[in-house]
């Protein structure tokens, strides 16, 4: 049977996207950027770029690579580093980082683990690329402990999936720790568990 890929279901949505989640964006995810990434230095590497909403948080110093695995929505995003120095983007699978091992200070990922196919193969990629040193930030949904929430997610999941390729039941803190990486933080930001701010180190 026919299933299209998420990079497709992006390139379709692309030049609507920033439309779709407006509400959250305004009232939630914004304020999750700016705290996460405004204090970052050095290489970074984020993963999953999108529109590139997380751009205007890096500070001069960084030096940011951007991939994703969407034509389209890497369009939406370079319209946004025009004449920017310190930002570079490139078409990339998740899974498959173009990258030698231990190139990087910090790894970026916002609502990305619930739509890389396999979440653990891209996690392990990104453990490889990121520097002994270096630390993974991570904005997601995930799956609730709730069970009234749970629930709902799974009743949902089926028509995320099929809109965006987006799962809302992912236990995305145990598959971090599955790629071998250590949790620092996992904060809860919003909707009981399910929006969470993890920090972890390789």
């Amino acid at each position: 049977m026919f299933t299209m890929s998420a990079a497709s279901k992006y390139n379709r949505i692309a030049p609507v996207y920033e439309l779709l989640d407006l509400p959250l964006e305004f009232f939630f995810f914004r304020k999750w950027r700016k705290e996460a990434l405004s204090g970052l230095s050095g290489k970074v590497l984020e993963i999953g770029v999108g529109s590139g909403r997380n751009l205007k948080y890096y500070q001069a110093g960084c030096s940011v690579t951007g991939i994703d695995a969407s034509e389209g929505m890497l369009e939406k995003a370079r319209q946004k580093t025009r004449g920017v120095k310190n930002v570079n983007l490139f078409l990339m699978d998740a899974e498959h980082l173009e990258f030698p091992d231990n190139s990087f200070d910090y790894i970026i990922a916002t609502f990305v683990l619930c739509t890389i196919p396999d979440p653990v193969i891209a996690l392990k990629e990104m453990r490889r690329v990121l520097k002994p040193s270096g630390e993974l930030i991570a904005l997601e949904h995930m799956h609730s402990s709730n069970p009234v929430i749970s629930l709902f997610e799974h009743m949902i999941d089926p028509f995320l999936f099929f809109l965006l390729g987006d799962h809302t039941t992912r236990h995305t803190v145990k598959n971090i720790q599955e790629a071998g990486f250590t949790i620092l933080e996992a904060k809860k930001l919003a909707f009981k568990d399910i929006f969470r701010k993890i920090r972890a180190k390789p």
